[in-house]
């Protein structure tokens, strides 16, 4: 089965109820979204569904990340391909994940999975609260700081940017207009 977003929710809310982990699947969901229209129109919704739940055992499971989501999405019938997808997302820093993104939006899920929450957690400290008026700038200067945000991987922002052939301002700003088109319908 290849869940729709709709589906994806719903399965993502049945493992996770913490606001922080819900909203971070919305906003990955929103993120891949923005990049499929640009790159692969005709798979936004899967894209997406792959966003929603590519951390869907990360609340109950922590210590055993992308390998309990295996378990879970075969439990539900998900598609092969998509487990694969999701998983690939903590190659290099999870040590049991040997799946390295290959596919476009693979490469995209790992990219732009901890810099999202790199820039959430810039938004956080701006006086408006929001990516709306934030600049590439902003990021660059939090991404130098090893203690802000410090739980989000930098390693994997620059290994995404390299597997993707752009700069690291270049992911920066393509996932900072990404998350502005989220600013409507979700609290980034």
């Amino acid at each position: 089965m290849v869940p729709n977003l709709q589906q994806a929710r719903d399965l993502l809310k049945k493992y996770n109820s913490g606001e922080f982990h819900l909203l971070h699947g919305e906003v990955v969901s929103g993120i891949m979204g923005y990049f499929a229209r640009r790159d692969d129109p005709q798979n936004e919704e899967y894209w997406a569904s792959v966003g929603m739940l590519h951390d869907i055992d990360f609340e109950r499971y922590p210590e055993e990340h992308c390998a309990k989501c295996v378990e879970i999405l075969r439990a539900h019938s998900v598609d092969e391909g998509m487990i694969r997808s999701i998983v690939s997302h903590g190659y290099g820093r999870l040590n049991w994940v040997t799946v390295k993104p290959e596919q476009k939006m693979e490469k995209i899920l790992f990219a732009t999975d901890e810099l999202s929450g790199l820039i959430g957690a810039c938004a956080m400290v701006r006086p408006s609260k929001s990516v709306r008026d934030m600049e590439v700038s902003s990021i660059k200067k939090k991404f130098k700081k090893k203690e802000f945000a410090a739980g989000c991987c930098r390693e994997d922002m620059v290994q995404g940017a390299e597997m993707l052939g752009i700069s690291l301002e270049e992911l920066m700003q393509q996932t900072l207009d990404a998350m502005k088109t989220l600013v409507d319908v979700l609290p980034v």
